[in-house]
């Protein structure tokens, strides 16, 4: 049976690409003698562009195709083409590079407001059970992470009514994932899920650590990016990696603005020689007098 799918799939696939292939000869003798590698390539663009866009039925796959026309495909190419200028031309990545440690402080510094905000968690216990919630923020002198056990109502509870604290200056260490030891506990009973929220940090010595279950993979990210900026470490979550790429694209942006639809020329332009004279100067003290 399910060779069966397998053919009538494999079918289909090949009578649509061969009616394109059909189509596009059709038009090529009409408008102009192409070669059958030109033909060849528009079908094979339109086929695996349409396939990107994930069509979800049939029909749909045939009515994308038919709208992916030459003109179309070759409006795509130029502005594709165009970008890629703009974002690989030499100076343009000169200049991501001296904007690169101005937007990763500007991140450094969203992190730890983040911490300093505080976040809700979950205790897992031996048997998964994540019943109880606790409050962990960072001090707003960055010196002390607090955290304590609250309510269920309790929403951003103050800084003073969180019971237990840990200066920053005791934590050796961050561990994520499958290396924490809360899920070193439950080997094999940890769903991926939990998992990839899980974090921990060690302080004085390894045998005492905070363990964490962060309530999205976002939180996760902002925390972990948090403690390796107030352990002098490099950021190094997906979030921040795609922040840096939007901060860079809007930067680089805002200082072209007045540079559109003119050519970045790869090298910086050859100085002038200084004129032969300066008789083309104006003496305007000679009109005072």
């Amino acid at each position: 049976m399910q060779k069966s799918h397998t053919a009538r799939g494999l079918k289909w696939k090949h009578s649509l690409m061969f009616d394109r292939i059909a189509q596009r000869r059709i038009i090529d003798r009409l408008c102009c003698k192409r070669t059958n590698g030109l033909v060849m390539q528009v079908v094979r663009e339109q086929i695996t562009r349409t396939l990107s866009s994930k069509p979800t039925s049939l029909e749909l796959f045939k009515n994308k195709v038919n709208a992916l026309n030459y003109g179309e495909i070759l409006k795509l190419r130029q502005t594709e083409r165009l970008h890629q200028e703009e974002t690989l031309a030499p100076p343009v990545l000169e200049l991501k590079e001296r904007l690169k440690p101005e937007l990763l402080e500007l991140i450094r510094q969203q992190r730890l407001n983040r911490l300093c905000q505080g976040t809700m968690f979950r205790k897992v216990s031996s048997r998964r059970r994540q019943d109880k919630l606790w409050y962990c923020r960072l001090s707003p002198n960055h010196k002390m992470l607090h955290f304590g056990d609250i309510e269920e109502d309790a929403e951003n509870p103050p800084i003073e009514t969180l019971q237990d604290k840990i200066p920053v200056s005791d934590i050796k260490g961050l561990l994520t994932g499958k290396d924490c030891p809360h899920m070193k506990e439950n080997k094999g009973k940890q769903n991926k899920e939990v998992l990839d929220l899980a974090f921990s940090i060690t302080y004085d010595v390894e045998e005492y650590s905070l363990n964490f279950v962060a309530p999205s993979r976002t939180d996760f990210c902002l925390w972990t990016d948090g403690l390796s900026v107030l352990l002098g470490r490099e950021m190094s979550s997906e979030s921040m990696r795609s922040e840096l790429e939007i901060l860079l694209s809007m930067e680089i942006k805002l200082r072209l603005l007045d540079l559109e639809n003119i050519s970045i020329p790869d090298n910086a332009p050859a100085i002038p020689k200084p004129p032969t004279n300066y008789n083309f100067c104006y003496d305007f003290s000679h009109n005072e007098q």
